[in-house]
Parts: structure tokens; sequence; C-alpha cells
């Protein structure tokens, strides 16, 4: 993919990087000076393989996704991108399957549907795992959540900044606060959480969506009806930037003038 994207001229973003492999190779493809972006999933930054030998089935198949959840090795690789900045952008890829939806795979793990939650827990878990263990700057936490995919989709800084003009999208973040995740207290409408029991310190107080408080100390407080259609401009600096590299490196004909003497 990354080679086709560079002899097309057009930038790439990587979705759900999950293990070294594939994080040397967009590393190596951004030191080439490739346009390249990679994503990992707080699943994979903190969940493992072993998660897939719990001997109860429902337990195994509510973490069925792709790509699955790796050796425990693989996570040092993905936090050390998300440092030194070859990986960019956190996601979950939330997928609120039921376990009865997930049930569908019974005898036939193929038909188990891919994907799991996160979406609620993706910040807190960032922050507890990466901030409060030193792995990731505050600087670094917003960029990954917020700043980069602003940029990368070309929506900054309308999104993903706090400055004059810019849409009032904005998490006022408690790093003291601490919770044990669970279903029963969760938002998502699902009956379980891949991340039951896990212990969070540092989480949102209030979220605000242009300006109005969605989200006050837990308490959802969103209107129907309040989202707005984000129209993004074509052509993005990193677009116009490969053309016109492209342009300059395309290799080209030798112009030659008569028909060359006969002899050395």
């Amino acid at each position: 993919a990354i080679m086709i994207a560079d002899m097309a001229g057009a930038p790439l973003y990587v979705v759900h990087t999950s293990c070294e492999e594939a994080h040397e190779a967009i590393r190596r493809a951004k030191m080439q000076g490739k346009r390249v972006w990679g994503e990992p999933l707080i699943q994979h930054l903190t969940l493992d393989e072993s998660e897939y030998f719990n001997p109860d089935w429902d337990h195994a198949a509510r973490r069925v996704m792709s790509p699955p959840f790796r050796d425990k090795k693989h996570q040092d690789s993905l936090w050390a991108g998300l440092q030194s900045g070859s990986l960019s952008v956190v996601a979950t890829d939330h997928c609120a399957f039921t376990t009865e939806q997930k049930r569908y795979g019974v005898g036939d793990f193929t038909k188990i549907p891919n994907g799991t939650g996160g979406l609620e827990d993706r910040m807190p878990m960032l922050w507890t795992h990466g901030v409060a263990t030193g792995r990731l700057t505050m600087n670094e936490f917003v960029a990954v959540t917020s700043t980069n995919i602003a940029k990368i989709l070309n929506c900054y800084p309308k999104k993903g900044a706090i400055l004059v003009g810019a849409d009032a999208d904005i998490v006022v973040w408690d790093p003291e606060k601490e919770k044990t995740i669970t279903a029963e207290s969760q938002q998502s409408n699902i009956d379980y959480n891949v991340f039951e029991g896990k212990h969070v310190k540092g989480l949102p107080r209030f979220t605000l969506s242009r300006g109005y408080v969605a989200i006050h100390d837990g308490e959802v407080r969103t209107r129907e009806g309040h989202g707005e259609f984000v129209a993004r401009e074509p052509n993005a600096t990193v677009n116009r930037a490969l053309s016109k590299w492209k342009e300059l490196t395309a290799p080209q004909p030798v112009k030659r003038t008569g028909i060359p003497a006969t002899g050395v």
C-alpha cells in the first residue's frame, strides 16, 4: 500500500497499526520522505492476545477484531512510535457489537462480527498507560488524540486547536480523577467492556461541542440535532506538495536534435 500510494503521488493513512513489522514499514517510509501516517488502536496498546485464551467463549469472542490483539512484545514498538512521531494517531475502531451479535459465530469463528468498543475509554486508558507512566508527555497526548488527526484530515485549525475562530470542541481534563471501568457504568449501549476492571486515573470533567457542554462530570447532556457536517477543503497542502514533487521528479525524455553522425 505504501509503494502504490507513493507511485500514485497520494498520501496514505494506515489504520489499525498493531505490530512491530507494520510499524517498521511506516517508519522506514517516513524516513524516505513518503507521506505516510500510522494509527494504532488503544486496544492494541493495552491489551494482548492472552485475551483469546480465556476459557469463556463469550469473553474471547467479544475481543475478536481485525487485526486481532497481538503478542504483548509488539506494544513497546507502538508506544515508541507515538513517542518518536513515527505513529501519529490513537484511535479505537469503535464497533459496539453486543454479546448476542458476537454469538453469530458460535461453531464458526469466521462469522463473529469483527470489532470492539472503546470510544469512551480511549483517552483515560491512554493517559493512564501513557502520560502517567512517562511514555507520553501531555503535549504528545493532545497531539495523538486531537491535533494530528485534524491536520491529517485537513480540518485544522477549525478542529484540533483552541484558537480564535476555531470550533470550541474542548475536553476539560482532570488528571487526578479516577475510576474503575465497568460495563455497568459505561455510556456505550453494549453489555460488556473489553477494559472491564481496569483502573484509570485521569478523566474528562467536561466535554464541549462547539461551546455547548455535552458532558458534565459524567452526565450526558447532548442535544439531538446539535451535530453539523464538517466540509473539508480538497487538495490539502500535503496533496499539493506531493503533486509538485511528483511533477519535478517524474522521468523526462531527453531532447535530441538531428540524426547522430555515424562512426565514433
